[in-house]
């Protein structure tokens, strides 16, 4: 598979369509960003072939494509971790004090459509 077609197929860069230059330029720098971190990643990845990849297995010299790495990134992220921090709780909102009423809604009056004019009145003599 060559870059370009895995640009298109796997990482989706012609797939998003937009009038705005400046937003199809950040979709192109994402993907870009997102082929960098599979390529930084090549080393860490183990081919894992499926049931029908026959060739895979047999292989052990097999070049790592960046469709191998995608296909194992999950497992990758999983070993390094992630430096985000877990979510605080803040504790529970006091909410509303004991005896406030809410002001009523304001009640307006229901519209009814109105008859039919008669065509009779419109019609030129």
């Amino acid at each position: 598979m060559t870059w370009n077609i895995f640009f298109d197929l796997r990482l989706l860069m012609t797939s998003y369509l937009t009038p705005d230059v400046h937003h199809e330029e950040n979709w192109f720098k994402l993907t870009l960003l997102s082929y960098v971190n599979l390529w930084a990643a090549r080393k860490l990845a183990v081919v894992l072939p499926r049931d029908w990849e026959q060739y895979l297995k047999t292989n052990k010299s097999i070049k790592i494509t960046p469709s191998l790495v995608q296909r194992d990134f999950s497992r990758i992220i999983t070993t390094l971790g992630t430096f985000a921090k877990f979510p605080k709780r803040r504790g529970f909102s006091s909410g509303r004090i004991k005896g406030y009423k809410k002001a009523p809604r304001t009640r307006h009056d229901v519209i009814k459509k109105g008859s039919k004019k008669s065509t009779e009145n419109l019609k030129a003599p």
